[in-house]
C-alpha cells in the first residue's frame, strides 16, 4: 500500500473512532459543546471550513483516481482472460484489481464518513444550543412562576388589607348610622312626649271646655225656666187685670 493510501486508511480509522466517541450516550451534547469551547478549538474553528473543504477535495480526486483504476483494471482483467496468457500476469492483474477496489472502498467511505462527521458535529452544536435554550427557558419558567406566586400571594394580603379596611368602614359606618339612628330616636321620642303633653293639656282644656258647657247648659236651662215662671207670672198678672 502507497504512503497516500495508508494515509487515507489510517484517516477512515480515525473518522470511525471519532463517530464512535461521539455517539457514546453517557456523554451529553452540553459536554460536547464545552469541549469545542476550549481555546484550542476555537483557533482551529477559524480553519475549519477551509480545511472541511480542503479534505473533501482531496478525498475526491483521490476517490476519482481509485474509479479509473478499477475500471482500468477491470478492462484489463476481462481482455487478459479472455487472450488466456500466463498465469502470473493475470496474477499480477487481480492483483492490481483488488487494490484498485481496496483503494475505492478507503476513499469512498473516508468520503462518506467525512461528511458524516461534518454532520454528526452540527447537530451536537444544534442539540447542544437547543438544551441550554431549553434550560434557560426553564429558569425562566421557574422564575417567572415564583415571581408571580410571590404576585398572587401579595395580592391576597392586599385584598386581605382592604376587605378588613372596609370591614371596619363599614363598622365605623355603622355605628355612625346606629348613633344617628339614636339621636333620631331620641329627638323622635322628645318631639312624641312634647306632643304627647301638648295633646293631654289639649285633653284637659277640651274637659274643662266640657265642664264650663254643661254648666252654663244648666245655667241656660234654669235661665229659661225663671224665664217661663216669669212668663207664666206675668201672663196670670194681666189675667187679672182684665178680669
Amino acid at each position: 500500500m502507497t504512503f497516500q493510501w495508508t494515509a487515507v486508511a489510517a484517516f477512515l480509522y480515525g473518522e470511525v473512532g471519532v463517530i464512535l466517541v461521539l455517539c457514546l450516550p453517557f456523554i451529553s451534547p452540553l459536554r460536547w459543546q464545552k469541549i469545542f469551547m476550549i481555546p484550542l478549538w476555537s483557533k482551529m474553528a477559524v480553519f475549519w471550513n477551509k480545511m472541511f473543504l480542503t479534505i473533501i477535495v482531496l478525498l475526491i480526486v483521490l476517490f476519482l483516481d481509485a474509479v479509473r483504476e478499477v475500471r482500468k483494471y477491470s478492462a484489463v482483467h476481462v481482455n487478459e482472460r479472455a487472450a488466456n496468457v500466463n498465469t502470473n500476469a493475470f496474477d499480477h492483474i487481480q492483483m492490481k484489481l483488488f487494490r484498485s477496489q481496496r483503494n475505492l472502498y478507503l476513499s469512498g467511505f473516508s468520503l462518506f464518513l467525512w461528511l458524516v462527521l461534518r454532520r454528526t458535529v452540527t447537530l451536537l452544536t444544534q442539540l447542544a444550543k437547543g438544551m441550554a435554550s431549553h434550560a434557560a427557558l426553564e429558569t425562566q419558567v421557574n422564575d417567572a412562576t415564583e415571581a408571580a406566586k410571590k404576585y398572587m400571594a401579595e395580592n391576597e394580603r392586599l385584598q386581605e388589607a382592604l376587605s378588613e379596611k372596609g370591614s371596619s368602614k363599614k363598622k365605623q359606618s355603622a355605628e355612625a348610622t346606629d348613633e344617628t339612628l339614636k339621636k333620631e330616636v331620641d329627638h323622635l321620642k322628645a318631639e312624641l312626649q312634647k306632643t304627647s303633653n301638648a295633646l293631654h293639656k289639649a285633653n284637659n282644656e277640651v274637659i274643662a271646655v266640657k265642664k264650663q258647657s254643661e254648666g252654663l247648659k244648666r245655667e241656660y236651662d234654669n235661665l229659661m225656666k225663671e224665664y217661663e215662671r216669669l212668663q207664666d207670672s206675668l201672663n196670670e198678672a194681666e189675667d187679672r187685670k182684665d178680669l
